[in-house]
C-alpha cells in the first residue's frame, strides 16, 4: 500500500476519480508495494486499480497502451526508503572520506531495484529468496558485486556473515537465465592472483548468463586510520592482473563469442601498458565502470580532427585533468595544436591532496584543489574540465566549492565537457 502523492494531468489515470492522497492497493490483483510492483504490473494494456481512501475500498478499470505510465506520482522514485548497504567492506570507498562532507555522499545505497532502474551495482547482500523470486518472475537483468566467489574470503571482505552464503544467489538467477553484468573490485593480496582465477573460473562455469565482468582497482585515499590495511597495485602488479584477465578473455570467447571479462583502463595507466583498441572493447558493455573510457574517448577525439574546419584565428585554452590520464589528454591536445595554426592549449595535471595522491582519476578533483593548483596559472580564454568532477545535473564540485565560485577564484571561464571526444575538442576550438 503506497499513498498517491499527485496525479498526471492527461495521463491514463486522470479523471478516473482516483485522487491524490488515495493509497494504491494492487494492480490487477498484485500488491503493489514498491516502484518495481508498480512498473511491471502496469505495464498491460488493460489494467484494473484497487486503491483505498479513508477506510473504503475502490476500484476503477483503465484501458490505455501498453507500457504507457499509468499516472500516478509517489513521494519518491522507489515509492518507499532506498535499501542501505549492510555490508563493512575493507575496501569501501565511503568509509575512506573526509568528514564533514554533505551527508548524502555518506549513503551507502545496496538497493536492487536500483541495479535494474539505475545501473547500480548491489552484493544481494540485502536480498532474500522472495526478493530472487520476483528477479526470476520479472526477468529484469541485475547487476552484481562479487568480489570473489570464495566464501569465506567474501565474508572477510565484505564483513558481512551472510556475504559468502549470499554467493547462492548469483547461481539460481543463472539457473533461471537471468543476464548479469559483474564487477570485482580487486584488492592486492587480497582476492587477486589465485583468487582472481577462482573467481573468473567460476563465472566461467555460469558464462550464458554473465553479459559482462569489470576489473577495477581498489581506490585507497589518506583517510584510513583504524581501518584494513590494503595496499595499491604496482606496475608490476597490475600488469599480472591484465594478464590474467586476458587469459579467461580466450576462454569465454570460445565458450560465448564474447571476451566478457576486461580490465578498467586503470590498469593499463598504472601498468604502462598501451590502452588497447576499440575492437578489443567489442560494444564496451562496462563502458561506465571506466573500461574502455580512454580508447572511446581517443577514436572520437581523431574523428572529430578529421572532420574538424578552423577559421586560423589565435585561441588559448586550458584543460584541467587527474595526473592518470593526463598524458592521454595531454597528447590530444597536441595533437590538435599541431593541425591548427594560431591555437594554443595548455593541458594542467592535478594533484590529489584532497583524497591523497594515491588518487587520480579526474572524477575525484576537487573544486578546492582545482582553484589552490591554477590559481595565477596561464588558463587563456576558457579552462576546460570534466562534468565528472561536478555533482550529477548540479553545477558544484564534489567538495561543495561552486563552480561560479571556481571561475571567480581563477578569473576564467569554465567550461564543463562530458567525457566525450567531439565535445572535447568542440571545447579545444572553442565551438
Amino acid at each position: 500500500m503506497v499513498e498517491i502523492k499527485n496525479i498526471t494531468e492527461k495521463s491514463p489515470v486522470d479523471g478516473t476519480g482516483i485522487r491524490r492522497g488515495d493509497f494504491l492497493i494492487s494492480i490487477n490483483g498484485n500488491e503493489i508495494n514498491d516502484v518495481l510492483d508498480y512498473m511491471y504490473y502496469s505495464a498491460e494494456d488493460f489494467v484494473r486499480i484497487k486503491f483505498m481512501r479513508g477506510e473504503e475500498f475502490f476500484e476503477t478499470d483503465i484501458t490505455k497502451n501498453e507500457y504507457d505510465d499509468l499516472g500516478l506520482e509517489f513521494e519518491t522514485f522507489l515509492m518507499d526508503e532506498k535499501k542501505s548497504c549492510r555490508n563493512r567492506c575493507i575496501f569501501c570507498f565511503i568509509d575512506q572520506m573526509p568528514p564533514d562532507m554533505r551527508e548524502t555522499l555518506y549513503f551507502k545505497d545496496d538497493d536492487a531495484r536500483l541495479s535494474f532502474l539505475q545501473g547500480n551495482y548491489v552484493t544481494l547482500t540485502n536480498l532474500d529468496d522472495s526478493d530472487i523470486d520476483r528477479i526470476v518472475k520479472m526477468k529484469f537483468n541485475i547487476n552484481v558485486s562479487v568480489h570473489t566467489t570464495n566464501p569465506d574470503l567474501r565474508v572477510k571482505m565484505m564483513r558481512n556473515k551472510f556475504a559468502g552464503e549470499k554467493l547462492k544467489y548469483i547461481y539460481r538467477l543463472a539457473e533461471n537465465k537471468i543476464d548479469m553484468n559483474c564487477q570485482i573490485v580487486c584488492c592486492p593480496d587480497v582476492n587477486d592472483g589465485e583468487e582472481l582465477v577462482r573467481t573468473l573460473s567460476d563465472l566461467e562455469k555460469i558464462a550464458e548468463s554473465i553479459t559482462s565482468i569489470a576489473v577495477v582497482p581498489v581506490g585507497v585515499t589518506k583517510y584510513r586510520e583504524k581501518l584494513y590495511p590494503i595496499k595499491i597495485f604496482t606496475k608490476q602488479s597490475a600488469g599480472e592482473t591484465i594478464d590474467i584477465i586476458e587469459s579467461f578473455q580466450e576462454k569465454f570467447l570460445e565458450k560465448t563469442g564474447s571476451r566478457t571479462v576486461f580490465p578498467s583502463d586503470e590498469f593499463f595507466l598504472i601498468s604502462g601498458r598501451e590502452i588497447p583498441l576499440a575492437d578489443y572493447y567489442e560494444d564496451y558493455p562496462q563502458y561506465e565502470n571506466g573500461v574502455g573510457m580512454l580508447r572511446s574517448l581517443t577514436d572520437e577525439f581523431e574523428d572529430a580532427l578529421d572532420l574538424a574546419e578552423w577559421n586560423g584565428r589565435k585561441r588559448q585554452v586550458s584543460i584541467a585533468t587527474g595526473c592518470g590520464v593526463y598524458p592521454i589528454i595531454g597528447e590530444l591536445a597536441k595533437r590538435a595544436c599541431g593541425k591548427f595554426s594560431g591555437l594554443e592549449c595548455k593541458v594542467y595535471s592535478i594533484v590529489n591532496d584532497f583524497f591523497g595522491h594515491t588518487i587520480t582519476v579526474t572524477g575525484l578533483i576537487t573544486g578546492r584543489d582545482l582553484v589552490a593548483q591554477l590559481k595565477g596559472k596561464e588558463l587563456g580564454e576558457e579552462l576546460l574540465i570534466s562534468e565528472a568532477m561536478l555533482k550529477r545535473d548540479e553545477k558544484i564540485f564534489l567538495d561543495d566549492v561552486p563552480l561560479d565560485d571556481a571561475e571567480r577564484e581563477l578569473s576564467v571561464k569554465i567550461r564543463v565537457v562530458r567525457n566525450d571526444g567531439y565535445e572535447l575538442l568542440d571545447g579545444i576550438l572553442g565551438s
